[in-house]
């Protein structure tokens, strides 16, 4: 793993940039980066639709030897639905608000995730990236935390922080977009709609599946790519803001500049992944502005690395990285930043 060691990353509140403010990173962007293009919007979502067809055409007719390939291709693909639902849900598909529900609602269906429930939670993730005890999408433990839960906890969190990472976006996605208590009032119809659809989504498609193919189709069509999509979520998630730099500060001393700019992780994945997924792993422009539509993003890093590359983290998606994270990134220590489980024992 690669991580950049400038005092950006490492001391930002004592360097010269401490002043900085997240609009002013913006501004030296291209205004280009901000605008929507019809014809690349829907290009990708046509990109996303042709790709499961192909997938799923491929987990119907090849022989059994080939599932695993078809499952990961298809599970891939649906990534890229999420992905298009992702631009809705920051108004960056569509001009137009009621576009971004509708194709968010209907690109969001085979994960089954409540569109307004998981768009107004991750705006919430956006508002405070890396800030302690707010984040909602990627907050790590501090050992004081760690060490005041329960041995069962304690057993399910090593877990979910070491080799079955690929599992914490299920967790994440159950425990927070189902229920009302996670959102304001004034939310509440917007959040019941969405579950509601997600519901009705459930109730025809699996009865269907199982009048059709049986219990065995039902893991074939949906349950092994639904994991792949989960394992691709789960890594994006966990590479995108951890590594042994990643900065997290309380509100008093949190920075929305050193946050975005600083303590996401921007990594290179093999360019399949990238199609399939619209480059969705292009992420630190994405949290310098959620204004830039994905097909924008690299145009955005470029610009970006050309004025503030110094202080950008890169990385390139590999076994060994995976072991450098779910082997040290475990605990958060203000200090060390974080520590492994290992050196909390000795």
């Amino acid at each position: 793993m690669t991580a950049t060691q400038d005092p950006i990353i490492t001391g930002w509140m004592s360097s010269a940039n401490a002043h900085l403010e997240l609009k002013d990173i913006i501004k030296t962007l291209p205004k280009e980066c901000f605008q929507k293009d019809r014809r690349k919007a829907w290009s990708f979502l046509l990109t996303s639709v042709a790709a499961a067809s192909v997938g799923y055409i491929a987990i119907a007719t090849l022989p059994w030897f080939f599932l695993p390939i078809a499952w990961i291709f298809t599970g891939t693909a649906l990534t890229g639905w999420f992905v298009v639902a992702h631009d809705c849900g920051h108004r960056s598909f569509a001009q137009r608000r009621w576009v971004n529900d509708l194709v968010g609602h209907i690109m969001i269906l085979p994960s089954l995730y409540p569109f307004h429930c998981w768009r107004i939670l991750h705006a919430h993730h956006h508002r405070h990236t890396n800030k302690l005890g707010e984040d909602n999408a990627w907050q790590p433990w501090t050992i004081e935390k760690y060490l005041q839960a329960t041995p069962t906890i304690r057993f399910f969190y090593r877990g979910i922080r070491g080799r079955f990472w690929w599992t914490a976006s299920l967790v994440h996605s159950g425990s927070m977009h189902f229920t009302l208590a996670s959102f304001a009032k004034r939310d509440h119809a917007k959040a019941t709609f969405s579950i509601a659809m997600i519901a009705i989504f459930v109730a025809v498609l699996f009865p269907a599946l199982y009048l059709t193919v049986g219990a065995w189709g039902i893991v074939k069509f949906w349950l092994m790519p639904w994991l792949v999509y989960h394992f691709w979520m789960s890594t994006f998630t966990l590479v995108h803001h951890t590594n042994m730099n990643n900065q997290f500060r309380p509100s008093e001393s949190w920075s929305a500049a050193e946050a975005q700019l600083a303590g996401t992780v921007h990594c290179v994945y093999p360019r399949w992944v990238e199609i399939l997924c619209h480059d969705i792993n292009v992420h630190i422009p994405h949290h310098v502005s959620v204004a830039i539509p994905s097909y924008n993003l690299r145009m955005a890093h470029q610009a970006l690395k050309q004025r503030w590359g110094s202080h950008m983290q890169e990385c390139e998606f590999s076994l060994e990285l995976m072991q450098d994270i779910v082997e040290q990134c475990h605990v958060y220590d203000s200090e060390k930043v974080y520590q492994s489980f290992r050196t909390m024992e000795r």
